[in-house]
């Protein structure tokens, strides 16, 4: 019997009709002869909610603590959908993460996922047709409630796949991979297909349909991964390997990514070991920084970098906690930039790419302050009121 992973996000199960929908739909699969694994987000904004929640109790709430409360809102979606699945005659196991096995290791808030019982599963099918497995969620080697971090279902629902060696098709409420935002630029087109790498490139950038943990664990372990509209007809967007993809562009696609700070620290004088303590501490943080330079001189040292927007907080108290040990250490945070990155495999094996995207900004007097680049790559700051702007030129240069 055929099974497969469908993985469906807050927004396709915000409401209880979607929900219902939803029951109907796997119904028909499963009449069908196959055998489901239902990977579910919260309801809509639970998350949302659950953390203003939070606003009004304590402002420094423990990471087990609000692990422990984040992970409420998937298991109530769990629980509506098994609930209308057994109304309707489907054999149907409701699973936390838990229960299904999903252990996981790191920082209560990012944990990554170590290894899936995957026995669990198969007993499980001995009696039930469908498995509900609340996404988002594991359980660390202290038996603590832990979570994936953003787009932390994506994650859980692929590497459900790749333990079962399944396909894995990840619904939304978008039709598939746009080679941009279709909300910034309306003539986007939608992609047929896309390699893992641009997926992976592109999450990375800011794109936002899929978190690249997700499709990294696909390509790892060559598992077949569809995105598209929940109950749409609409034909979506198969992620595969590069050597399945016939027609290879220079560009696949622009990205672009406003929840972004830039910051910039200066101290008078150059100190690796400033910097090593820094990286340590965002390393025990679980944090990410990019689009790093440096420069040092005689002024001394200093250092710029991008972070995601829902860091600041993390980021402030590690500087501050710097400035204990080094009190001429500044530091400047701004929210005025946003990254604007141009995406594709085809840059390894077609010259003039890069040359092509900087002329293009600059004579449309789009000013860039920081330039990083990737095999596949390249990425600018830019303006954050200047970068819908760019995202259209460009698409419109590369034929996007």
């Amino acid at each position: 019997m055929t099974q497969s992973v469908l993985k469906f996000g807050g927004t396709s199960v915000s409401d209880f009709n979607k929900i219902k929908n939803i029951a109907y739909m796997l119904k028909s699969r499963v009449d069908n002869g196959e055998q489901l694994v239902v990977v579910v987000s919260a309801m809509g904004k639970t998350t949302d909610t659950l953390m203003q929640n939070i606003d009004t109790l304590t402002s420094q709430p423990k990471d087990e603590h609000l692990a422990m409360l984040l992970t409420t809102g998937e298991q109530q979606t769990i629980s509506y959908l098994s609930m209308v699945l057994n109304d309707i005659g489907v054999q149907t196991k409701a699973m936390t993460g838990y229960q299904a096995g999903i252990k996981t290791i790191g920082h209560h808030l990012k944990s990554k996922i170590a290894e899936i019982d995957a026995p669990r599963f198969e007993e499980a099918f001995k009696t039930n047709d469908i498995l509900v497995v609340a996404g988002f969620q594991g359980v660390n080697d202290e038996m603590e409630i832990t979570t994936l971090g953003r787009g932390g279902s994506d994650t859980s629902a692929v590497a459900i796949a790749s333990s079962i060696n399944s396909t894995c098709e990840i619904y939304t409420d978008v039709d598939g991979v746009y080679g941009t935002d279709p909300r910034i630029y309306k003539d986007a087109k939608l992609l047929s297909e896309v390699s893992y790498e641009e997926m992976m490139e592109m999450s990375a950038l800011g794109a936002g349909v899929l978190e690249s943990r997700s499709v990294e664990i696909a390509r790892n372990y060559n598992i077949p991964l569809y995105l598209g509209r929940t109950l749409s007809n609409v034909k979506g967007t198969w992620i595969m390997p590069q050597t399945e993809i016939l027609e290879k562009k220079a560009v696949t696609g622009v990205a672009l990514d406003t929840h972004m700070i830039h910051v910039t620290l200066t101290y008078p004088m150059q100190n690796f070991k400033l910097l090593q303590k820094m990286f340590d501490s965002l390393e025990h943080e679980s944090m990410n920084v990019d689009m790093i330079s440096q420069i040092e001189n005689q002024r001394g040292l200093q250092l710029s970098f991008t972070i995601k927007d829902s860091e600041v907080q993390q980021i402030e108290r590690i500087i501050e906690d710097l400035m204990l040990d080094y009190p001429h250490l500044r530091y400047i945070m701004k929210e005025n930039y946003a990254k604007l990155s141009v995406i594709g495999t085809g840059m390894r094996d077609m010259s003039g790419i890069a040359s092509k995207a900087f002329r293009t900004l600059i004579s449309n007097d789009i000013p860039f302050y920081q330039t990083t680049t990737s095999e596949i790559s390249i990425s600018y700051v830019v303006d954050r009121d200047l970068g819908e702007e760019a995202v259209r030129i460009l698409c419109e240069t590369f034929n996007i």
